[in-house]
């Protein structure tokens, strides 16, 4: 992480960008955290300012009651958005008792196979006292319907872009086809092919 930008430039960046969004309900009626994994700028932020962002700002917002957790996956890149093992521990750690036990769900949209591996691996070590437990993984937008109230909580544009490619690549999944942009053209899987029937849906 970089030493050379300031806490305020930092805060201010992550404001931004808005990684971190309380808005919307799910389909209990209790606040949704948004978390966008790819616009976390893990060589610019710090561990501490992180956490006292979110003691700051987060947590006192989130309240006493219960609420989920609506990570959002998608185009998150090990060298550049993804945060040291290390600093998700303390991060972790640092997140009071009260708001760990409030957590409810934490769906993890677009989670492709390098995160389940990771989180296989080392998701009980990092994300003890049964938050580990409630992850619930999400493979298209429309099962985030049945959890979440629809309209209710903004999704980038880049996300429906990449559940849109998911759904004519579904290999993709699994992290045997690249995930660069293709455009197709005559030969597209058409509603009726193999590829589009094995979508992957039952992992939802």
């Amino acid at each position: 992480m970089c030493a050379n930008v300031s806490q305020l430039d930092q805060e201010q960046l992550i404001e931004k960008l808005e990684i971190f969004k309380i808005h919307g309900r799910d389909k209990q009626g209790r606040k949704v955290l948004r978390i966008i994994g790819k616009f976390f700028p893990a060589r610019f932020l710090s561990v501490d300012v992180l956490k006292s962002y979110l003691e700051e700002k987060i947590y006192p917002r989130l309240g006493k009651k219960p609420f989920s957790v609506l990570y959002i996956h998608t185009g998150v890149q090990r060298s550049e958005n993804f945060p040291a093992i290390s600093a998700l521990r303390s991060v972790y750690d640092a997140i009071p008792i009260n708001v760990k036990d409030n957590i409810q769900a934490v769906y993890f949209l677009h989670p492709g196979l390098q995160a389940r591996l990771f989180l296989a691996t080392f998701g009980r070590l990092l994300f003890s006292g049964g938050v580990y437990g409630k992850l619930r993984y999400v493979n298209r937008i429309d099962y985030l319907w049945e959890h979440i109230r629809r309209n209710e909580v903004e999704i980038p544009e880049f996300v429906h872009d990449h559940d849109e490619d998911l759904e004519y690549r579904p290999m993709m999944d699994y992290g045997l086809e690249s995930d660069h942009p293709r455009v197709y053209g005559a030969d597209a899987p058409t509603t009726d092919s193999p590829v589009c029937m094995y979508s992957m849906r039952c992992l939802s």
